[in-house]
């Protein structure tokens, strides 16, 4: 399990360096930095002395080199519209994106997984049928159109929940389904084949034969090896879930790093977008690492590959 570790854990850094690498250049390539922060009203003397005072006049390498030596010690520069640290902006708001991606994630893993291995033993069936339909339902409705319609009925005619803001549980309420339901039928439909071919294989029929009783067989034994891929993808929708926050944070006025970052990307606030997208790079690598140790743990199979 060590020597995987540090497998994973080199091929986890390998990526992170390339992703840093990648959205550095991407920035860059977006457009001049000088003339974004300046204005496009701004003289060329103010252009120029924004080139130099930021260090854009320099290789990109050598910009990206000196970028990302900072961004180890966790200087990011300070954001030219809120005249604070880029830190001390996102740090305000990143708790709120986290929380609203938790939450979400766990309201689609606690309702999909009990829905698929519910479809898997009801194949053909009306659960299995209503089971999909729920899955085809959440995986055609887009996210912020569902936000919108919970606004106007539980929010607007029926008052039950707020419709802006973050500063109670209740506010994170509609948002938390809203993001969830869109990721419930990825992991409905990937815990149900899974089941199914788990429940067809020869070690689930010689359990039920040795006289073990069914809901032993089906969580211990059945689930536990149809869950190896819900945990991978587990990594992926959370890395999507703080990536569509964006959207949600938007149509319920939270402020999280989601709407910071479009705020930003209208602010042309250089600092702050360079630094919301290498963080949820890393997150969504680290995410990624974490999986793949979880995998490794249920399945001892996959340590040695």
């Amino acid at each position: 399990m060590l020597i995987y570790t540090i497998r994973r854990l080199g091929l986890a850094v390998l990526v992170a360096i390339a992703v840093s690498l990648v959205s550095f250049m991407l920035i860059r390539m977006s457009g001049d930095p000088a003339i974004a922060l300046a204005g496009e009203n701004a003289s060329n003397e103010e252009i120029e002395y924004v080139r130099k005072h930021y260090g854009f006049d320099r290789p990109l390498i050598i910009q990206y080199l000196d970028w990302g030596y900072r961004a180890l010690q966790g200087d990011f520069g300070e954001s030219p519209y809120f005249n604070q640290p880029v830190t001390t902006v996102i740090g305000d708001r990143i708790g709120v994106t986290m929380t609203l991606g938790l939450c979400a994630l766990t309201f689609a893993i606690v309702l999909s997984i009990p829905l698929g291995v519910l479809a898997a033993t009801r194949p053909n069936t009306w659960i299995d049928r209503l089971a999909l339909s729920i899955s085809v339902m959440g995986q055609a409705m887009p996210s912020f159109w569902f936000g919108l319609i919970m606004i106007i009925f539980f929010g607007v005619y029926l008052r039950w929940l707020p419709i802006s803001g973050s500063h109670t549980w209740t506010h994170f309420v509609m948002p938390t389904i809203a993001l969830g339901y869109y990721a419930t039928p990825a992991f409905m439909r990937l815990t149900r084949s899974g089941m199914l071919e788990v429940l067809a294989s020869d070690h689930i029929r010689t359990a039920r034969a040795k006289g073990l009783r069914w809901p032993k067989v089906l969580y211990k034994h059945a689930l536990r090896n149809a869950i190896i891929p819900v945990v991978a993808l587990a990594a992926v929708q959370a890395g999507f879930m703080l990536g569509g926050s964006f959207i949600i944070e938007s149509v319920f006025a939270i402020h999280g790093i989601g709407l910071l970052a479009l705020q930003s990307i209208a602010r042309s606030d250089l600092p702050v977008v360079q630094a919301i997208l290498l963080l949820l790079s890393m997150i969504y690598v680290f995410l990624t690492f974490i999986s793949d140790l979880l995998n490794a743990f249920l399945d001892p199979r996959i340590r040695v590959r």
